[in-house]
């Protein structure tokens, strides 16, 4: 996910991501403790992701 395409979105569309991200992180997570990751770059990528979308959130609270 790209921080310019991130930066667009409001606070809500943010916070949407942020969990449906989470839910992708359970998911993922749960895949690879019953062996079923194959890739588990995607955790890497994902978590990555997250972050992103935290610091934003954190960029536009400071910034009201």
């Amino acid at each position: 996910m790209k921080t310019i395409e991130l930066r667009a979105k409001t606070g809500a569309e943010l916070d949407q991501e942020l969990s449906s991200l989470l839910r992708a992180q359970f998911s993922l997570r749960m895949q690879k403790a019953t062996q079923q990751l194959t890739n588990t770059n995607q955790l890497r990528i994902l978590r990555r992701d997250i972050a992103r979308v935290r610091t934003l959130i954190t960029e536009k609270a400071s910034q009201k």
